[in-house]
């Protein structure tokens, strides 16, 4: 099972995220794909840690090259998230662009069980943004409208709500 879960900073998808893979039986694989750089970055991976604390996860940190990454058979995989994901293969050295990002999605949903995704809601800003800015947004919102074709569930948090899109919760 696919499922996408989307929503603005600070909304709650990931907290509801982890509930919903706690629901699930069998291995909990939490693939966190923050890369820390800076005191801000740092404290939401400390955050996202102790968030998961006696949830089951067996935490898996990988920012790049998600593509040659194993997992046990019939793992729940939470990706948290895509949009770090797509950062760090877009800018850091090493990247290998949003193609890696596409491979990385696809072996994902061959290799897991339930794959649950989570991703940032983007343009409700309604700012202007500078052309790198604006290019990394647009390649996000195409790779949660790809992945949301091809969910079976899509939830939407607002305010720590679930707005079920498509499908039915498990």
């Amino acid at each position: 099972m696919l499922t996408l879960v989307i929503g603005g900073a600070g909304s709650g998808k990931s907290a509801f995220a982890e509930e919903l893979v706690c629901r699930l039986p069998g291995e909990r694989i939490y693939l966190a794909a923050m890369l820390p750089r800076d005191v801000e970055s740092r404290k939401r991976v400390e955050k996202h840690r102790a968030q998961r604390t006696g949830k089951g996860f067996e935490t898996l940190e990988r920012g790049l090259d998600l593509a040659g990454a194993a997992f046990p058979e019939n793992a729940n995989v939470l990706l948290e998230d895509l949009s770090n994901l797509l950062a760090n293969e877009l800018y850091e050295s090493s990247g290998g662009g949003t193609e890696a990002v596409r491979r990385a999605l696809a072996h994902l949903i061959a290799a897991c069980e339930n794959l649950t995704v989570v991703t940032n809601e983007v343009f409700s800003g309604g700012a202007d943004y500078a052309a790198e800015s604006l290019r990394y947004m647009r390649t996000l919102a195409d790779l949660n409208r790809e992945l949301a074709a091809r969910a079976d569930l899509v939830v939407e948090i607002v305010c720590g709500l679930p707005n079920i899109l498509k499908g039915s919760l498990p």
